[in-house]
């Protein structure tokens, strides 16, 4: 795919730093040009629907909107812009799932803004960048990447336990339980507490 002009792309993150971060990376490459961003899923769909641009960036795990369901939207879109997933802690299937929902590349926050860089633009030239999956093998299991204690708070989760409540069972303060949780959301892909009790009830741990 031959090119004339910069790479037009809009970032999307609920975190304003990561989306600062972001502006000053692309806005720092004459490859690029950074026509937008958003803070979250819902926002990110109406600069689809508001502009002509080359690649979107953005995160997993968003408000009113997360990762999987702008995929979804954007799928019946006609002259819809190619997807580069880039989350912080993916659990160990996200970038199976994110190519199966048509996601043109994957990118942790883990990795160099020069590894960013360069996934987008190969997605912008026609080309899929993922990190290596064997897709011979069966899903393998979400819960692989969990601590105990994420485990542990897991359970209670789908008891229909509060926090307050995990806290008091597991033994630590309630901040302790929100940062395991915010863990516990990124690893899987979901973003709140119902979809993390489906999650649980679909592929609940052996005894």
């Amino acid at each position: 795919m031959n090119r004339t002009g910069p790479i037009e792309v809009v970032v999307a993150d609920k975190s304003p730093l990561i989306l600062n971060a972001l502006e000053q990376i692309f806005s720092g490459d004459e490859r690029f040009s950074l026509v937008a961003n958003a803070s979250d899923g819902e926002r990110f769909l109406e600069a689809v629907d508001r502009l002509a641009f080359d690649v979107g960036v953005i995160g997993w795990v968003m408000p009113y909107l997360d990762g999987a369901g702008v995929l979804k939207a954007i799928a019946s879109r006609p002259r819809a812009p190619r997807i580069v997933i880039y989350t912080g802690d993916p659990g160990p299937d996200l970038p199976r799932r994110a190519m199966l929902l048509g996601a043109a590349g994957f990118c942790s926050k883990r990795e160099k803004p020069e590894i960013l860089l360069s996934t987008v633009q190969a997605v912008a030239e026609g080309r899929m960048v993922f990190p290596f999956m064997d897709m011979s093998k069966p899903q393998t299991d979400p819960f692989a990447s969990l601590t105990v204690r994420e485990r542990d708070l897991f359970g209670s989760l789908a008891q229909g336990l509060t926090n307050a409540q995990i806290a008091k069972a597991l033994g630590v303060s309630l901040n302790t339980v929100k940062f395991h949780l915010k863990n516990l959301y990124e690893k899987l892909g979901v973003s709140n507490r119902a979809q993390a009790v489906a999650y649980y009830m679909k592929w609940e741990p052996p005894r």
